[in-house]
């Protein structure tokens, strides 16, 4: 076996052709193979890198995996543009078009009402950030040795200010979610993003995923916009606007891919692992293991 056809996405028929330079894994463009009133977005991709026994060992290539997830996500987000993808999770391969085909058919009324429910649907990120304290060029000198009680009431008084920031950023959160769900039709709250994987600045208060209507977009941006200066210390970042990863199945749990995604970026954060549809289950279709 030389070859497995990957699967990106599922959607219905459009008319409007992809980016003439799109490529997806492996730099060949992806394909688009039709049945059953569904489209599967494929490409070939050599067995020695994408088959069971291959993968378990290029899962832990955080470097082949983060390229891989760009690529996956560069797909989805060409597709993202024309139509309405059901993105299936990283690394979903198939021995043939026909074994494409059965999955389509197995989950064609899956497919189909996700397909009702998120077309005309994007899903747009919000993480909630206390940003760290800025450091002190040099530390100023000890007038003197502190006492021991001097020391612990200062360490106090220092847990007792980090408690109050935090707990002024939570309620900051929790009041943009609020403000936010009112321009969403549905959300989701995922785990906080972990600092050193993601390289982001800050403590991540809120990761958060909203589901909003192309045509109320607009209006969902600038309301995050407006949000940004309202409390000083604290950073709200948008990212978007996404496939709705986030809506159309199961979030997967920490896996190898999840970490190398964070480590690589949002995209590929998207691409690795947080949301998936359940025809994803298995890592490898081709191998006939469901969930």
């Amino acid at each position: 076996m030389t070859g497995l056809r990957y699967v990106y996405a599922v959607c219905r028929p459009f008319g409007t052709p992809l980016q003439a330079q799109l490529t997806g894994i492996g730099g060949a463009p992806p394909a688009l193979l039709h049945h059953h009133g569904l489209v599967a977005v494929v490409s070939t991709v050599p067995a020695a890198d994408f088959s069971e026994e291959a993968l378990k060992a290029r899962l832990e290539d955080l470097d082949w995996l983060a390229a891989t997830a760009r690529a996956h996500e560069g797909v989805i987000d060409a597709l993202t543009t024309v139509t309405t993808p059901l993105p299936l999770r990283l690394a979903t391969v198939f021995r043939d078009d026909s074994a494409v085909r059965m999955m389509i058919e197995a989950r064609e009324d899956h497919f189909r009402q996700l397909l009702d429910r998120l077309g005309g649907r994007v899903e747009w990120g919000v993480k909630v950030y206390l940003e760290a304290e800025p450091a002190e060029a040099t530390p100023a000198p000890a007038a003197k040795p502190a006492s021991g009680r001097d020391y612990l009431r200062s360490r106090r008084a220092q847990s007792h200010a980090l408690e109050e920031k935090w707990q002024r950023a939570e309620q900051f959160a929790r009041s943009l979610h609020e403000r936010l769900t009112e321009r969403a039709e549905d959300f989701r709250m995922h785990r906080p993003q972990n600092a050193e994987l993601s390289g982001a600045a800050g403590r991540n208060v809120m990761n958060a995923a909203y589901l909003v209507p192309r045509k109320r977009s607009e209006e969902f941006v600038e309301l995050v916009d407006r949000t940004k200066d309202e409390a000083p210390g604290i950073r709200v970042e948008l990212t978007g606007p996404w496939a709705a990863y986030s809506f159309t199945g199961e979030t997967a749990g920490e896996t190898a891919g999840e970490a190398a995604g964070e480590a690589a970026g949002e995209t590929a954060g998207k691409a690795a692992g947080e949301t998936v549809g359940e025809t994803a289950g298995a890592t490898v279709e081709n191998a006939g293991e469901g969930r």
